[in-house]
């Protein structure tokens, strides 16, 4: 058998080593592309979750700023109409005061006590005791005037208390709201932040998975390569071994021959052959 084939056996061989280096290469950085992708993506991941989180509590403040926007704005009607309520009493006090008289509440109330007295205690003709009748009716309705004008300046005292609590009310709403919208913007903000990163990622990510298919890619001729290689080595060997098979069958043939002649030779003088010689001469029908 020729030099030929094991020495073009041993070049393919150099040629699969090398081959096989260059496979090598591409898978590993085929998995550096797949490794950095899946990190973008479990990434892209992490960052989706944050931002669902920053949506809803985003959303909840959100409810809560428009809750307030309604009480604060039912608050500012109530307000006004307070204020309209305590415009009207000043109209009437102011209406009153012009009629009140000028003694105080207790001295008329004084006077109605001490003609009553007189009444009571002293004897009087009918026209005297009408008279302080009617004087003691004049005093009441003053004493009247005082009761209702003392009434309203209790009624819009009390509607200015309440106007105070509402206007608090209303300022506590407003603060509250305020400070709810401007959390609520600041969530907004970093959730568009992330919503960016996690674009931004994404196409890093897609930049990465198209650099994995591209060295998969390069990989598909040098793998058909690896395999047309061995099937080359495979053949080569098939043939070297059918060949060392038929170098085999020759050896032997020339082998059996020689000692068929030998045998022959022994017999023609009438020496004796061996086992094997004996076995040989009979696979032929050459024994006497």
């Amino acid at each position: 058998m020729s030099k030929e084939k094991p020495q073009k056996i041993e070049e393919l061989q150099q040629e699969l080593s090398a081959l096989k280096e260059q496979r090598n290469k591409l898978s590993a950085e085929a998995r550096k592309w797949a490794e950095k992708r899946n990190e973008l993506n479990k990434q892209v991941k992490n960052l989706r979750s944050e931002i669902r989180e920053l949506r809803s509590e985003r959303d909840k403040l959100n409810s809560k700023v428009r809750e307030l926007k309604r009480l604060r704005e039912n608050t500012k009607i109530e307000i006004h109409e307070a204020i309209e309520q305590i415009k009207k009493l000043n109209q009437q006090i102011k209406a009153s005061v012009k009629k009140k008289p000028l003694k105080s509440l207790q001295t008329l109330k004084e006077k109605v006590d001490e003609i009553e007295w007189e009444i009571q205690t002293t004897p009087l003709s009918l026209q005297e005791e009408k008279e302080l009748v009617d004087q003691v009716g004049k005093l009441e309705t003053q004493m009247n005037i005082h009761k209702k004008l003392k009434m309203v300046y209790e009624e819009r005292l009390e509607l200015q208390t309440k106007l105070k609590a509402k206007e608090t009310r209303n300022k506590s709403y407003h603060e509250e709201l305020t400070e709810k919208a401007q959390k609520s913007q600041e969530i907004h903000n970093r959730m568009l932040e992330k919503i960016n990163e996690v674009r931004e990622l994404e196409m890093e990510a897609d930049s990465t998975h198209q650099s994995f298919l591209k060295t998969r890619q390069k990989a598909k001729p040098i793998q058909l390569g690896i395999t047309e290689t061995l099937n080359q080595i495979r053949l080569l060997k098939e043939e070297i071994r059918k060949e060392e098979e038929k170098e085999k069958r020759k050896s032997e043939e020339a082998l059996r021959k020689k000692i068929e002649k030998k045998a022959k030779e022994k017999l023609k003088k009438g020496e004796k052959v061996t086992w094997e010689e004996f076995k040989i001469l009979t696979e032929k029908g050459k024994t006497t």
